[in-house]
């Protein structure tokens, strides 16, 4: 490269090289020859041991993945423009693929969505949710903390620009993988905005209203990945008894409820879950049909199972389950025990299911790939002695999006099937 950087300078690996051009844009410690002195958080320019520039990115001293890559555009500098470009691709992206998917009569798809999905957006360490006029954000990287004022700007002016209102950011800056990057845990509303009064919001999804508790919810308040799947539900459950495991605030039973399901009951381990979900029930005119039960779903199967009177008590027997489990693994290393998680509650729900009843089942974590969720369910229907039919197959939703050479972003597998 002949131009001058402004940004010091890296020597990796060809390996690291060659996973930057297939799309990757991690580089991690071990991958790092030489580096010239920099602060943490620092924009640094990547070149190969030949001198070949590989890419711009963000450095974090006490990670393992040692760089981020921001760009592999040499005309690119990592100023505010920079950032105001990146936020209006990111929100353009949510128009193309959400705004023309609303369900008639209800809120346009983009009022409550992802507005940013980490380094699928070219955001690496950040994700941004949006719940009508407040974004929720989470921010773990150290590179990203230094840069919040400059990117939040960014995303408000990128949505102001097309029409749309943020009237506050609040911060869950409270995951444990922050120590990762020395960066301290905590929440609040962001100064750079006036802070509302409460936490607890009343949003609109799928023409559902649902009451959230932004500040003490599990993630950024609501899992808006499943916004298609959910609907996918919807369109199986009228006429049908409903059983919602790890049902988080109720949004698939709900959802559910008035597609027009007879019966819906919800079950979670958490007892705020459960509340919320009562009371989102309540809002919708939808409780005189949806039961709520706080349990820890991996007894409670065996327990309907081994009961027929308890069975009853909880509305059964149910001819549509829904599984939509935590992730059972978060590490390469846990994957085998997390493959006999998910066989095990595909067994307990298959067991429970007449002939002709569904099973809508997901994973949540990129090292429990799709082939590898498949296999446990396959198990799981050959252990129960019945055999499945698929409905159809799906992933995260759009506002989530999949970016190619970099599988980690490719973290939901969601199937439906038919019980034959």
């Amino acid at each position: 490269m002949k131009q001058a950087r402004p940004y010091p300078r890296l020597t990796i690996t060809r390996k690291a090289a060659r996973s930057l051009a297939g799309g990757h844009p991690w580089v991690f410690e071990g991958e790092i020859l030489s580096a010239e002195p920099a602060q943490n958080g620092d924009v640094v320019d990547l070149f190969e041991e030949n001198g070949t520039w590989q890419g711009a990115g963000l450095l974090s001293q006490e990670s393992k993945i040692r760089v981020r890559v921001l760009t592999r555009n040499a005309n690119d500098r990592v100023d505010e423009a920079f950032w105001r470009r990146r936020a209006t691709w990111a929100w353009q992206h949510r128009v193309t693929a959400m705004g023309v998917r609303g369900l008639p009569g209800a809120e346009p798809d983009t009022t409550c969505c992802r507005v940013v999905f980490s380094e699928a957006d070219g955001f690496p360490g950040l994700v941004a949710d949006r719940y009508e006029n407040v974004l929720v954000t989470q921010v773990g990287t150290v590179g990203m903390e230094r840069l919040r004022p400059v990117v939040y700007a960014a995303l408000v002016e990128a949505l102001a620009a097309d029409g749309q209102r943020i009237d506050a950011i609040y911060e869950r800056n409270d995951g444990p993988s922050r120590a990762k990057e020395g960066l301290p845990q905590y929440k609040g509303w962001w100064d750079g905005l006036p802070a509302p009064d409460s936490t607890r919001i009343v949003v609109r999804e799928n023409g559902l209203s649902f009451d959230l508790d932004i500040e003490n919810s599990q993630k950024t308040g609501f899992f808006l990945d499943q916004k298609y799947n959910r609907r996918a539900v919807r369109e199986l459950a009228r006429g049908r008894r409903v059983l919602d495991c790890f049902c988080h605030v109720g949004p698939f039973g709900l959802s559910a409820a008035a597609g027009g399901a007879e019966l819906v009951r919800c079950v979670d381990v958490s007892q705020t879950a459960i509340d919320l979900a009562r009371e989102n029930a309540r809002l919708n005119g939808l409780s005189d049909r949806m039961g709520f039960t706080c349990a820890n779903v991996l007894d409670y199967l065996p327990e309907l199972r081994a009961s027929r009177a308890r069975l009853r008590e909880e509305g059964g027997p149910f001819d549509l389950i829904v599984l939509d489990p935590p992730a059972f693994t978060k590490s390469r290393g846990t994957v085998s025990h997390a493959a006999r998680g998910y066989r095990e509650i595909n067994y307990e729900a298959l067991r429970l299911l007449p002939r002709g009843g569904y099973l809508a089942t997901c994973s949540c974590s990129h090292f429990m790939t799709r082939d590898l969720l498949a296999k446990a369910i396959a198990e799981a229907a050959h252990q129960a002695n019945v055999q499945l039919k698929q409905v159809e197959e799906r992933q995260q939703a759009p506002d989530h999006p999949i970016l190619w050479g970099f599988p980690e972003s490719h973290y939901l597998d969601f199937f439906v099937f038919q019980v034959v």
